[in-house]
């Protein structure tokens, strides 16, 4: 390869480093060119599946600036997913591939410009899809929405009944005063009554007494 096609090469390659959600690199040696076109194919759209070359590879990842994440995976035959999109679509096409054919070997990656390990890849293949994810959040918030406008909703009964049970406790206690006020006006007024009578009869005797000393003073001068 001449030196200004492994420039291009490299700028390219770099390009992709850049501009993708996650590069997967594997090993596909023992692959048939039509194996590799069915794993291509069953990568979707979301990932584009390349054979590079070690030497160039290693310096786009570098100036890419994910060299030391990818430099030492770059051993035998090299080929690389680029994904832009849903990384666990990508991950799972891989994922499956390799446990139906062996000869393709997932070595590791880059994820967000992170390292990501075979294992890691494996339990991002085990996520359910990015539609499916996006659709239950819908759901989730779709429900708490509803339940929302349900409390809501019932807020204003709960306040009438609560305003209802007030009114009715005020009441009792009103009327349980009341009667409290009456019995306690009958017995001012009973004590009352007594008073004044103990009072006019202590008068009445007063007066009797005092007749008599008058008249037996009389007497006693005639």
């Amino acid at each position: 390869m001449a030196r200004a096609e492994k420039v291009t090469a490299v700028a390219e390659l770099a390009e992709r480093f850049q501009s993708s959600d996650g590069a997967v690199l594997t090993e596909y040696r023992g692959l048939t060119v039509a194996q590799l076109a069915e794993l291509r194919g069953s990568l979707g759209e979301s990932a584009t599946f390349t054979i590079v070359k070690n030497t160039l590879t290693k310096i786009a990842a570098s100036e890419a600036g994910v060299g030391s994440e990818l430099g030492g995976l770059l051993t035998g035959p090299s080929a690389i997913a680029f994904v832009r999109g849903d990384v666990v679509e990508a991950a799972k096409g891989l994922r499956d591939f390799s446990r139906a054919n062996p000869f393709l070997v997932i070595k590791g990656g880059v994820l967000d410009g992170k390292a990501v390990t075979p294992a890691e890849i494996e339990r991002l293949a085990d996520l359910e899809p990015r539609e499916v994810l996006l659709a239950k959040l819908a759901g989730g918030m779709k429900a708490s929405m509803a339940r929302a406008a349900a409390v809501m909703s019932a807020l204003p009964v709960q306040m009438a009944q609560l305003s209802e049970a007030l009114r009715v406790k005020l009441e009792a206690e009103g009327g349980a005063g009341a009667a409290a006020d009456s019995a306690s006006q009958a017995t001012e007024d009973s004590a009352s009554q007594t008073t004044e009578g103990s009072s006019s009869q202590a008068s009445e005797d007063s007066a009797a007494d005092g007749d008599g000393e008058t008249s037996d003073g009389a007497g006693a001068g005639e």
